[in-house]
């Protein structure tokens, strides 16, 4: 069952996934604090690299199956031009200003 955005609990990981979807790279950038981080699959990965290679330019798009832990854990289909899709899952962190200090996805 697919969640809509719209409902989605948490307002940073909400607008993480518009983000996303409607391809707003610059948008996408200012939800995220100084220094945020991210890992694939348990590696650390360059964030702004892997979000360029990874979502913008392979146009990826996150669908919502499930959120737990207050809306910052997703499960999901995700896909992009480079690997189709997959079920993945999504861990984020807010800082207190909502912010996305750092995010963590792996395929479920």
């Amino acid at each position: 069952m697919t969640i809509q955005t719209a409902k989605l609990s948490d307002p940073a990981v909400r607008a993480f996934v518009n983000a996303v979807n409607s391809h707003d790279r610059e948008g996408f950038m200012m939800l995220l604090a100084p220094g945020a981080t991210m890992s694939d699959d348990g590696s650390d990965r360059d964030l702004a690299d892997w979000v360029d290679r990874e979502i913008f330019s392979s146009r990826g798009h996150l669908q919502v199956d499930n959120e737990s832990n207050g809306g910052r854990s997703l499960v999901a289909r995700y896909r992009n031009d480079t690997w189709g899709e997959m079920r993945t899952r999504w861990n984020f962190t807010v800082d207190d200003d909502g912010r996305i200090t750092r995010f963590e996805t792996w395929q479920a």
